[in-house]
C-alpha cells in the first residue's frame, strides 16, 4: 500500500522534470544552447510586435528564420524540438488571446442589457429574458434567443440527420464492406468534407429552398427543416470518420469470441461492437454536433434573416435566424452596443462548442480506458 499522497507525487512530478531539465542543459553544447535562446528569443519579440503592430515586427521575424536556419544545419534535433515547443506554445497563446478578446468586446452588450431580479442587477440577463431584437427602433434591444432557438432547431434536425445515417455508414464500412468497397467510400466521404460549405447553402437556395416554397406553400421557402437537414449532410463526415475508428478499435478478440459461440455477424456488431464503441461513437455525434452548432454558410443563405421565433416553437417549415448568420449579416455595419451584442453570440457559440468538445474528449478517453481494461 502507497503511503503517497497526490500532493507528493505532484512534488516529485516536478522536481524529476526540473531534475531532467538540468541534466539536459548541462548536457548541451553552449553553442546549441545560445543558438536555442536566439531563436526562440527572437520568435517572441516578432509575436509581440505583431500583436503591436510594430513595423519592426520583421526585424526579429528575420533573426528568427536565420537562427533557426543555421541551428537546424548544426543542431537539428535540438532545433525541433525547441521550435515545436515554440509553434505549439504560440498556438496555445493565440488560442486565449482569442478567447480574451471575444469576452472583452461582448462586455458593452452584457452591461446594457443589465436586468434586475428581486433588487440584484443582473448584467446580460435581458439578453435572455426577453425575446425581441431591434437595432434600429428606439429602444434597441438585443435578445439572443430568437437566433438560440433557431441554432437549436438547426441542430436538432441535423443531429436527427448525422447520427443515424454516420452511426450507420461507419458500422459498414468498420464490419461489413469489403476492402475494395472500403477503398471507394472512404475517400468518397472525405471529399464530402473537403466541399466548402457555402456550396451547400448555394445549392440548398437555388434547388431546395424554391422546391421548399412551391411544395408547402411558404413564403421564399426558408425552413429550418431543410436547413437542417442540408447542415446534417455536412455534418456527416465527421461522424462517420469519428465513429469508424471508435468501432474498428474495438478488439478482435472480442468479437472473434462472439462469433466462437454462435452468433451472427449482425448479432455480434449489435451486442459486442457498439456497446463496446459506444463511448466513441457517441463522441462522434457530439462532434457531428458542434460542427453543425458553427455552421454559418449553409445557415446565412438558406434563411430568412428574421430575429423571431417561430410560432409554434416546434414549427420546422419557417425559417429566421441561427446566432451563426446574425453574426454573418450584421458584423459588416454593426457598431457600438450592435457590434457587441454579436461578440456575445460568439461567446455563446464558443462555450457551447467547448462544452460539447471536452464532453466528446471526455468520452472518448473513457472508451480508451474501457478497451485497455483500465476500468
Amino acid at each position: 500500500m502507497s503511503l503517497t499522497t497526490p500532493r507528493t507525487d505532484w512534488r516529485a512530478g516536478i522536481e524529476r522534470r526540473l531534475t531532467r531539465t538540468r541534466e539536459f542543459v548541462d548536457d548541451t553544447d553552449p553553442e546549441a544552447l545560445a543558438v536555442v535562446l536566439a531563436s526562440m528569443g527572437s520568435l517572441v519579440a516578432a509575436f509581440f510586435g505583431f500583436l503591436l503592430a510594430s513595423a519592426w515586427t520583421a526585424v526579429p521575424l528575420g533573426a528568427f528564420l536565420i537562427a533557426t536556419g543555421y541551428g537546424w544545419v548544426r543542431h537539428q534535433a535540438l532545433v525541433a524540438r525547441a521550435v515545436s515547443f515554440a509553434m505549439t506554445t504560440v498556438t496555445l497563446v493565440t488560442l486565449g488571446l482569442i478567447v480574451v478578446f471575444i469576452f472583452v468586446e461582448s462586455i458593452p452588450a452584457f452591461r446594457y442589457e443589465t436586468t434586475s431580479v428581486f433588487g440584484v442587477s443582473v448584467p446580460g440577463l435581458g439578453m435572455f429574458a426577453q425575446t425581441r431584437w431591434d437595432a434600429v427602433s428606439e429602444p434597441v434591444r438585443y435578445s439572443l434567443l430568437p437566433m438560440i432557438h433557431g441554432t437549436v432547431m438547426v441542430t436538432a434536425i441535423a443531429t436527427l440527420v448525422a447520427a443515424p445515417i454516420g452511426v450507420a455508414a461507419a458500422l459498414f464500412i468498420a464490419e461489413i464492406a469489403s476492402l475494395r468497397v472500403r477503398e471507394l467510400v472512404k475517400p468518397g466521404i472525405e471529399v464530402l468534407a473537403g466541399i466548402p460549405s457555402i456550396v451547400y447553402g448555394f445549392i440548398g437556395f437555388t434547388v431546395i429552398n424554391p422546391w421548399a416554397s412551391g411544395a408547402f406553400a411558404l413564403n421564399g421557402g426558408s425552413t429550418y427543416l431543410f436547413v437542417g437537414m442540408v447542415v446534417g449532410l455536412m455534418a456527416l463526415p465527421t461522424v462517420v470518420s469519428v465513429a469508424e475508428d471508435a468501432l474498428t478499435s474495438v478488439p478482435d478478440v472480442m468479437k472473434n469470441g462472439s462469433l466462437a459461440l454462435g452468433a451472427t455477424d449482425w448479432q455480434s456488431m449489435i451486442s459486442i461492437t457498439l456497446p463496446a464503441a459506444f463511448s466513441g461513437v457517441s463522441a462522434a455525434v457530439l462532434l457531428g454536433v458542434g460542427r453543425a452548432i458553427g455552421e454559418t454558410m449553409a445557415a446565412t443563405v438558406m434563411l430568412a434573416g428574421i430575429p423571431r421565433i417561430s410560432d409554434p416553437l416546434v414549427n420546422v417549415f419557417y425559417g429566421y435566424e441561427t446566432l451563426t448568420s446574425l453574426i454573418a449579416r450584421g458584423y459588416g455595419s454593426a457598431n457600438g452596443v450592435h457590434e457587441s451584442a454579436l461578440f456575445v453570440a460568439g461567446v455563446v457559440l464558443f462555450v457551447t462548442v467547448l462544452c460539447l468538445s471536452i464532453a466528446s474528449q471526455y468520452i472518448e478517453a473513457r472508451m480508451r480506458r474501457r478497451l485497455g481494461g483500465a476500468e
